[in-house]
């Protein structure tokens, strides 16, 4: 596809591999566990992965305070470059003007990349009000790569990325590519193709990832990645060492992982499972609803059962 978009100033950024959309530590009265962040990175390190997506979903970013999202950002710029990770840094909200503040506050302290969802109250319907609101944010972090977060589930804003993609390269000179966690994946192939491959697309649905490698997508931000992910290095290498069936048998445990922490309720479950690995993440912030003890100890057992985790990092000084 042949565009007249302008040209990219990071050019040759890339986020390939593994990005874990990291958990946000919790105390049992709600309070951040900042003491747990260096563990998180160790555990992530330890198992491959690459980088950490920050107060995104998975962190439970919109129930975060600016303050608290700060210090998070501040607790992340020590952990990440120690245990060699990325750090992305995720500043989405519903006030353009909090995001810029969170936005420009990552470029000082040790961002590698911004990236935002759209606004979810006041929802954009067309492409322009969307970039009307996105350009501060991406101003205010303007010498870092700049990533917009589609999740429509959780947004509910469905656009033409397309024609978002068309606009944000001509008006946001940062802008880097996408967290792409939308259930299209003929979508896809066009951003992955658009431009001769200018954008750097993530694909963030973890359940998914080989259909996401076969379309040729390089790097992935997700949740289970926490926990698992030498499984989906391992749906990597059989991938481009052509071992199809053996993928596809990989990508089905990953499926069944996936569905059993989610019939306990997905985050606070899988805060749970962190557990697992000698990672205390504590409960979720409300509205969530976390488990009852009993359904605690039935959760870990049956996802123990699996046979899918690291268990032996747990029993490392990482």
């Amino acid at each position: 596809m042949n565009t007249s978009t302008k040209p990219n100033p990071h050019a040759g950024f890339r986020l390939n591999g593994l990005i874990a959309a990291t958990h946000t530590p919790l105390h049992s009265d709600g309070s951040i566990h900042f003491d747990q962040v260096d563990r998180q990175a160790r555990i992530l390190q330890y198992q491959g992965v690459m980088g950490a997506f920050i107060g995104g979903s998975t962190g439970e970013g919109v129930s975060l305070t600016i303050s608290e999202r700060k210090l998070l950002t501040e607790a992340w710029q020590i952990a990440a470059p120690n245990h060699n990770l990325k750090l992305i840094v995720h500043v989405g909200h519903t006030c353009s003007a909090d995001a810029s503040d969170l936005a420009a506050h990552a470029a000082d302290h040790g961002a590698d990349a911004v990236s935002t969802m759209s606004p979810f109250y006041f929802k954009p319907t067309q492409v322009k009000p969307l970039m009307d609101w996105l350009i501060p944010v991406a101003k205010a972090c303007q010498n870092l790569p700049f990533y917009f977060y589609d999740i429509p589930v959780m947004t509910g804003v469905r656009l033409n990325l397309i024609d978002f993609v068309k606009s944000a390269c001509e008006e946001i000179p940062n802008f880097q590519g996408i967290k792409y966690t939308s259930d299209d994946l003929i979508q896809l192939q066009e951003l992955l193709n658009f431009d001769q491959g200018r954008l750097d697309i993530l694909y963030g649905t973890d359940e998914a990832l080989l259909a996401a490698l076969a379309l040729g997508v390089q790097g992935a931000v997700g949740s289970s990645y926490n926990f698992s992910a030498r499984l989906y290095l391992k749906i990597i290498e059989a991938f481009q060492h052509g071992n199809l069936t053996e993928a596809q048998n990989l990508q089905l445990q990953s499926v069944q992982l996936i569905r059993k922490i989610a019939s306990f309720g997905y985050l606070p479950a899988a805060k749970s499972v962190m557990g697992l690995l000698g990672c205390d993440c504590g409960p979720a912030r409300p509205p969530l609803m976390n488990l009852s003890s009993e359904e605690k100890v039935k959760l870990l057992e049956e996802v123990d059962a699996l046979n899918i985790l690291d268990r032996n990092i747990s029993k490392t000084r990482v």
